[in-house]
């Protein structure tokens, strides 16, 4: 059996598109929107393939393969710049909740 120990480290997603009424297929930061269908098991399927074909042609060039998102750390923690009035509204937005601003913001993010 052929072994590929790099390909389970790349995150695999598949997700409805609204815009293309289907589901599309990408693995960041190795490739971006690469393949897309009605079933989402099959644009999964297809995913991997890609993903192996893609590891294998750049080890064939020689180039190096980006480092794959389980290997990187997170703090949880990242600074994003905003409008200032942007920030005074999502604070009052936060506070109408009795939210933090922060547990406002993240939820956003949530469902985006």
């Amino acid at each position: 059996m052929k072994k590929r120990p790099e390909t389970p480290n790349y995150l695999k997603i598949v997700e409805w598109s609204k815009d293309d009424g289907c589901f599309v297929g990408s693995a960041p930061p190795l490739i971006g929107a690469c393949c897309h269908g009605q079933d989402e098991v099959k644009v999964y399927r297809e995913l991997c393939g890609i993903v192996e074909e893609w590891i294998a042609l750049l080890n064939k060039d020689g180039k190096p393969l980006p480092a794959a998102l389980d290997r990187k750390k997170f703090s949880g923690k990242f600074v994003l710049r905003v409008d200032p009035a942007l920030h005074r509204r999502l604070a009052a937005k936060a506070s109408l909740k009795g939210e933090s601003l922060n547990q406002y913001v993240s939820k956003a993010l949530v469902k985006a």
